[in-house]
């Protein structure tokens, strides 16, 4: 070889060295660290939390729950506005770089209005929606049930989803004022839990629902308990589908950490009590 191509050859090396250090240094640009902010009314997010943590191992997460002031599906909406954006600030006055709402009455009445406010301060705001769509498409001429709490049920943003998909299968509502409770006081199982549910299913025949869609991020945290009542059919929730939702929007914003494992959890709660805080990291890794 002459001299002329060692030249040639030393030349392309150092080039393709230097294009492999711009790219690593946009892709250290184009890192950020910052937590993600995910909240809910108390305790129930966590099982979106849980979703998050599995599909986003390398990202810092930051939990709020609200449990002193749980249940929001029992407030006006008004009270549940302002309850959702104290919320949001507690999570950003700790360097949240996205919100997540994990909390279907809290997306239900105030999301429009916290994307107004905090979108064009550069801070996504996602939301949580039942899973209606794959349950009603998994069988034509299904029986659906919807659990939910009554607010949720009422709103406009969840009956316009009804409405586009009522012609496809017969959904039933079924509002669950109470359950919330029960999960916040840490009842997860027993006879009482057992009682409610016999009872919240009793007017229906068990044989003829084919699927069960879990309106409230409250109501995974005791799906083993629903299954018990509803051998064999199929239940949804959306938390999956909103952890799949968060990553495709931070990835569009470049805003994801880059980082494949070690995300730190950090989980706070308006009533900041031991048992409280000991009972949410607890249901985080079940």
């Amino acid at each position: 070889m002459t001299a002329c191509g060692h030249e040639d050859s030393y030349n392309m090396l150092h080039e393709i060295r230097q294009i492999s250090a711009a790219v690593n240094e946009v892709n250290i640009m184009n890192t950020d660290n910052r937590p993600i902010g995910v909240l809910d009314s108390g305790l129930g997010g966590i099982s979106v939390l849980r979703e998050l943590v599995k599909l986003m191992p390398g990202e810092a997460f930051l939990y709020y729950g609200d449990s002193a002031n749980a249940p929001y599906g029992t407030r006006t909406p008004e009270e549940v506005i302002d309850l959702t954006k104290k919320d949001v600030d507690f999570l950003l006055e700790r360097g949240a770089k996205a919100i997540v709402v994990a909390c279907n009455t809290a997306t239900s009445v105030a999301i429009r209005e916290l994307r107004e406010e905090y979108e064009k301060k550069d801070i996504p705001v996602i939301g949580i929606e039942p899973a209606l769509k794959p349950a009603v498409l998994a069988k034509e001429h299904s029986k659906v049930v919807v659990m939910a709490t009554p607010m949720t049920l009422s709103q406009t943003k969840f009956n316009s989803m009804l409405h586009v998909y009522e012609g496809e299968a017969n959904i039933i509502k079924m509002p669950c004022p109470g359950l919330v409770e029960y999960i916040e006081g840490g009842m997860l199982e027993g006879p009482v839990l057992d009682e409610y549910l016999e009872k919240q299913f009793e007017p229906y025949e068990k044989s003829e629902i084919d699927a069960v869609v879990l309106g409230c991020t409250h109501y995974p945290l005791v799906k083993n308990e629903i299954q018990k009542h509803l051998p064999g059919v199929a239940i949804y929730d959306g938390g999956f589908g909103t952890a799949k939702q968060t990553r495709k929007r931070l990835t569009e914003c470049g805003m994801l950490s880059g980082k494949e494992s070690g995300g730190e959890v950090k989980i706070f709660n308006s009533k900041n009590t031991e048992d409280v805080l000991e009972l949410s990291r607890r249901l985080l890794n079940l």
